[in-house]
């Protein structure tokens, strides 16, 4: 048996043992994840809360962001 217990894998121990020598961070990973989101299903704030468990303020600021993104990229 390689597990101590059936529970989630802690993300400290994630962090230290399968992101060592990446340039990826668990913040950059989140991020990218988000505004892949946002781009994918378009900016729709109740989408974001809802799938990315964000607060409706920040979920409206990321869904303007994007916008913003959508007209600077080719």
């Amino acid at each position: 048996m390689s597990a101590h217990g059936t529970g989630p894998i802690s993300t400290i121990h994630f962090a230290k043992t399968r992101l060592r020598g990446q340039a990826a961070t668990l913040e950059r990973l989140r991020v990218d994840r988000q505004l892949e989101e946002a781009l994918t299903h378009g900016p729709d704030p109740l989408h974001l809360a809802a799938v990315l468990g964000l607060d409706p303020k920040t979920a409206i600021r990321y869904a303007e962001n994007t916008q913003e993104d959508r007209h600077v990229r080719p």
